[in-house]
C-alpha cells in the first residue's frame, strides 16, 4: 500500500534513483493558506548533505506544487507535490545488482515481486521519506490553526541518553540533540562509527501539544495504535514507545497511574493517551532507529542465485539515520493527527448541527 490515512490521506510515489519522488494529499479542507516557504523549510530540516553527520548526497529537495492550490489557498481538491532527484549516482550500486545487502529490504522485495530496483533500494529507500515530510508540512499548517504543535529531537545515540529534554534546543544542533550536556558525546559516537566505516542507532523523542480531549477511536482506530503504526512504518524504525513505554511493565499501578485534579493530570506516564484517545495532555513518543545498514565493512550475503558471496558497499550513506529521521517522525505524527481531527468532527450531533447551522 502506498496510501495512508482515512479522511486526510497521503499517497507517495517515486524511487530513490528515479526522476522524482512526491505525494498526493486528499482531504485537505478548502481555504487553508498553503505556505510554500514553510513546506520548503520542513524539507530543509531533513535534507541530506548538510554536515558530516549525514549522507554526502547533495539534494536541494526543492518542492513544487502541481495541483490543489490556487492563489495561495487549498481548493479542496488533491494537492500534488513533486521533488526532483538531482544527485543520484546509480553507478555506485552496480556491484550489488545481484547481491542482497544485509539489513536492507532487497531480500524481501525480490522474493515478493520477483525483481528489484537495486539503485539505492528503489522504492524501499529512505529517500521516499522526503515526500512524507512535504505531506506532513501541509498537515502541520492545518493543525496550527487549531493550536496543535509538534516538536522532536534526538534523545539517545548509541546508548548515550539525554538527561533532560529541551525541545527548543534541536533547532541549533547539527544532530537535533535534545540535551546539550550529552550532545558532544553523541556527536563523537557518530563520527567514531563513521571513521570505522560503521554506523550507530538512535532514539528520537516526539512531543505533540495542544490536542483536544477525545482524538482517536475507542477500539479499532486508537490514537496510540495508529501513531505506533505510522511511526513503525518509517525506514529503520524498530520500536515505538508511548509515554513510559516499556517502563510501564516494570512498575506498580500506583506508580504508573496519573492522578487527576481539577487542574489536570499531575503526571504523564500515559503519554497523553487513555483508552486509545487523547486526554488533553502532551502526547509523548520515543522512536527507536536501528543503525544504518549501509556500511563499508565486508559482510557475508548471498546473490540472487543463492550463492554465498562477500559484499563491499559503495555509495553515500548516513552514519546515523535517526538524525534526519526525527523530522520524519514529526511529519508522520502530523498526518495521523490531521486525519484524527477530521474523523472526530462528526462524532456528536452537536458537532454536526453546529457545522450545518
Amino acid at each position: 500500500m502506498n496510501r495512508f490515512g482515512e479522511r486526510f490521506t497521503m499517497t507517495t510515489y517515486g524511487e530513490s534513483h528515479g526522476k522524482a519522488i512526491g505525494c498526493v494529499l486528499d482531504g485537505v479542507p478548502a481555504g487553508l493558506e498553503i505556505d510554500e516557504a514553510y513546506i520548503q523549510s520542513e524539507l530543509d530540516r531533513r535534507r541530506p548533505g548538510q554536515n558530516e553527520f549525514a549522507t554526502a548526497r547533495k539534494e536541494s529537495d526543492s518542492v513544487e506544487i502541481l495541483s490543489g492550490v490556487f492563489e495561495g489557498l487549498s481548493t479542496g481538491t488533491p494537492i500534488m507535490m513533486v521533488i526532483y532527484n538531482t544527485d543520484q549516482k546509480s553507478g555506485d550500486y552496480s556491484n550489488v545488482k545481484d547481491i542482497f545487502r544485509p539489513g536492507h529490504a532487497d531480500f524481501t522485495y525480490f522474493h515478493k515481486f520477483g525483481l528489484r530496483d537495486y539503485r539505492g533500494g528503489g522504492r524501499s529507500s529512505a529517500r521516499e521519506t522526503a515526500a512524507r515530510v512535504a505531506g506532513g508540512a501541509v498537515a502541520k499548517l492545518m493543525l496550527s490553526k487549531i493550536g496543535i504543535t509538534f516538536y522532536s529531537g534526538i534523545s539517545a545515540i548509541y546508548g548515550i541518553e539525554a538527561k533532560e529534554l529541551d525541545f527548543s534546543y534541536p533547532a541549533s544542533s547539527p544532530i537535533y540533540a535534545l540535551d546539550p550536556s550529552v550532545e558532544e558525546a553523541q556527536k563523537a559516537a557518530i563520527l567514531d562509527a563513521k571513521n570505522r566505516h560503521d554506523s550507530v542507532g538512535g532514539v528520537a523523542t516526539l512531543k505533540i501539544s495542544g490536542l483536544p480531549i477525545g482524538l482517536g477511536e475507542g477500539l479499532y482506530y486508537k490514537l496510540d495504535a495508529v501513531l505506533a503504526s505510522a511511526l513503525m512504518g518509517i525506514n529503520a524504525v524498530k520500536a515505538v514507545e508511548i509515554g513510559d513505554g516499556i517502563h510501564s511493565a516494570q512498575v506498580l499501578a500506583s506508580q504508573n497511574n496519573d492522578p487527576i485534579t481539577a487542574n489536570g493530570f499531575k503526571s504523564n506516564h500515559s503519554g497523553g493517551i487513555l483508552g486509545g484517545m487523547s486526554n488533553g495532555d502532551d502526547v509523548l513518543c520515543k522512536v527507536h532507529f536501528k543503525p544504518t545498514p549501509s556500511i563499508f565493512i565486508d559482510q557475508e550475503s548471498i546473490n540472487t542465485s543463492g550463492e554465498n558471496v562477500h559484499l563491499a558497499l559503495k555509495g553515500r550513506h548516513d552514519p546515523c539515520v535517526a538524525i534526519r529521521g526525527s523530522v520524519v517522525v514529526e511529519s508522520m505524527a502530523a498526518l495521523v493527527i490531521a486525519d484524527m481531527t477530521l474523523l472526530n468532527m462528526g462524532r456528536t450531533m452537536d458537532g454536526i448541527k453546529g457545522y450545518y447551522a
